[in-house]
């Protein structure tokens, strides 16, 4: 059974307008989906990217071409300057990490909180959006929020950051099968051909 190594962040709209796709792509592979958020500072850092705001106003505008195309193409809401951009993503990151470890709705959660960003404009670094999607989900908001600011939860951040790196991540989301990054939401054709061919995985030369 194949399994995915899923690197993302909450903050992106590539991982929103990519996750729907990647699960049934994963599904329909029966391969197994292991949830990574990461901070991507630190992976920027690393790999010589840039945040958002730090980058060229040409790339910038580039961007929202992109992002006009992309969900034109998938067909989902998107609100291209949502009002709680950029906000800090860290806790909805580790919740999702306390409920991957918990064997609960961690990809369903990373769904909501995605469209919480970038459908409905809330500001997913308050507790309390995050709270109602936790009750939405059938989960124990106290408990997972709690757990997700003790030191497991921030060990397992820190680890996936490390991991994405030794992966070769450069960017959210990024699709790692069998040591093989696929990186963007653009790249899931070619992920479902890996996964269809079984083929070993490619490698840097």
């Amino acid at each position: 059974m194949a399994v995915i190594e899923y690197f993302y962040t909450h903050m992106s709209p590539w991982a929103y307008l990519g996750h729907q796709l990647f699960q049934e792509v994963a599904e329909k592979h029966g391969a197994v989906i292991r949830p990574r958020p990461v901070n991507l500072g630190g992976v920027f850092e690393e790999t010589g990217g840039l945040p958002l705001g730090k980058r060229h106003p040409a790339r910038q505008a580039y961007r929202f071409i992109e992002m006009q195309r992309w969900q034109r193409r998938r067909g989902l809401p998107l609100v291209f300057r949502p009002k709680f951009f950029p906000t800090n993503p860290s806790l909805a990151d580790c919740c999702a990490i306390v409920l991957a470890d918990m064997e609960g709705p961690a990809l369903e959660f990373s769904d909501a909180v995605f469209r919480a960003i970038w459908v409905s404009e809330r500001n997913i670094a308050e507790d309390e959006v995050l709270a109602e999607i936790l009750e939405k989900l059938g989960a124990d908001p106290d408990y997972v929020l709690n757990a997700a600011q003790e030191p497991a939860a921030q060990e397992q951040y820190a680890l996936n950051a490390r991991k994405a790196i030794e992966s070769g991540v450069i960017g959210s989301p990024c699709y790692v099968l069998n040591g093989e990054p696929f990186w963007g939401q653009d790249r899931l054709d070619l992920l479902e051909d890996a996964l269809a061919s079984g083929r070993q995985g490619f490698h840097g030369l």
